[in-house]
């Protein structure tokens, strides 16, 4: 699911730090933070930032459980507008906006 984020007056990575995200790693402009809500560290949040000027875009999934491999790569992600990720995506509107 993708949202965007206009005028930002924070530096992403300390916005989304106040909202449980933590930084995992950078890959030219695209950013990635999770946010996991299970002791093992699934099922989360998992995003990806790119900041144009003062403008976030974020596309963020649940990832339910690890990957899986073996004979083919297996992602485990909800990506639909509905349930937890519905409700985090309505958390991060009212907090960032």
């Amino acid at each position: 699911m993708q949202l965007e984020i206009k005028n930002m007056k924070e530096n992403p990575v300390n916005a989304l730090r106040r909202l449980g995200y933590s930084f995992q790693r950078q890959e030219g402009a695209e950013m990635s933070f999770v946010r996991p809500f299970g002791a093992s560290g699934y099922p989360r949040f998992h995003m990806y930032v790119k900041m144009t000027g003062a403008t976030m875009a974020i596309n963020i999934h649940l990832d339910a459980k690890k990957e899986t491999y073996g004979d083919d790569t297996r992602h485990h992600g909800e990506y639909e507008n509905s349930g937890a990720l519905a409700e985090e995506v309505r958390r991060l509107k009212i907090i960032l906006e």
